[in-house]
């Protein structure tokens, strides 16, 4: 399989896991009039597509016992469940953040779920992994706190009176502390004899979300977090191709990201604290997708937009704290 050890490579996926990771919802919003929970099932399409398409090509290059499909056959059972259970985790709290996004926004629900999910995860991951510095990575992760809390904030000058939007700002909790759970399941599959591989580990993760998705999201056709009328199958499969197009799309962009950090993870480097922290910083590349494509605060109040640009730099100089943190190991 594909390992690269250099720092800058490792470094290079990281950044290409944040710019997925803070990307995919797009095509969420590219698919306005289909139901979220219709559109769930072409996003999970997506990450399966995803997970087998990088294990067989740079998950199969070189070959040995670390290829995808020769790993797929001598890993332990234990791992495997880990990395599903990883997936269940995972998928529930991203239901909740489609849900989230649908009533807040991006630039809202991003920031609040996933920049929580950043301060448990990595607390977690480096319980399980300690590796890189922990005063630059726990001080970035307090500097994201401030992110966070300054985007709630603005949130809220922005809506002064709306039900709706403390239902968006719950679910991104929610689904925040539930995205904070899911990598350690994945760093715990990755470790000890007969561990999955980074490749190998993204498959099964993707069988886990799928597994997830047919009870819950098929519940969640009938009971919509958003206020929305009950979906059907019917109506799945008169959808627009477009729209089955861009929820693959989604789900590939997301799954790639997902590769992109088990691998920068699995090197002797970062460690799997660093490399989700790093990853997360798709907190501010949505952000930035909702405040200057989707225009999502052009009609707030000036207190909420002087709030916006001071959020940014606290998320810059966190992020920048937790990349150098491998340079700087104690």
């Amino acid at each position: 399989m594909y390992q690269p050890q250099a720092y800058f490579v490792v470094l290079s996926l990281m950044f290409t896991s944040m710019l997925c990771w803070g990307s995919w919802a797009n095509t969420r919003k590219l698919t306005s009039g289909f139901s979220f929970s219709l559109f769930y099932w072409d996003y999970v399409i997506g990450i399966v597509l995803c997970s087998l398409f990088w294990g067989l090509t740079l998950g199969s290059v070189y070959g040995g016992p670390t290829a995808f499909l020769e790993n797929l056959r001598i890993v332990s059972f234990p791992h495997i469940l880990l990395a599903l259970a990883g997936g269940v985790v995972f998928n529930v709290a991203n239901l909740l953040l489609v849900a989230a996004i649908d009533i807040a926004g991006m630039a809202v629900a991003f920031p609040v779920g996933i920049g929580l999910a950043l301060i448990v995860g990595v607390v977690l991951n480096y319980i399980i992994q300690p590796m890189g510095n922990p005063l630059l990575i726990f001080g970035g992760v307090a500097l994201v706190g401030v992110a966070i809390w300054l985007d709630a904030l603005a949130y809220k000058r922005r809506e002064t009176s709306s039900l709706a939007g403390r239902r968006g700002i719950v679910l991104s909790v929610v689904s925040g502390i539930l995205m904070g759970l899911f990598y350690p399941f994945v760093a715990k599959a990755s470790i000890g004899s007969n561990a999955l591989g980074p490749y190998t580990v993204a498959f099964i993760f993707a069988l886990g979300v799928a597994g997830c998705s047919l009870p819950v999201n098929a519940w969640l056709m009938r009971h919509s977090l958003t206020g929305e009328r009950p979906a059907s199958f019917s109506q799945y499969a008169s959808a627009k191709t477009t729209w089955h197009l861009w929820g693959m799309i989604g789900g590939f962009i997301w799954c790639s990201g997902a590769v992109a950090s088990f691998v920068a993870s699995n090197a002797n480097l970062v460690g799997p604290a660093v490399s989700y922290a790093l990853g997360q910083g798709a907190t501010m590349i949505s952000a930035a997708w909702g405040v200057f494509v989707w225009r999502e605060f052009v009609s707030a109040p000036r207190a909420s937009k002087r709030l916006v640009p001071w959020m940014f730099l606290f998320f810059l100089v966190g992020l920048g704290a937790i990349a150098i943190a491998p340079l700087f190991s104690r």
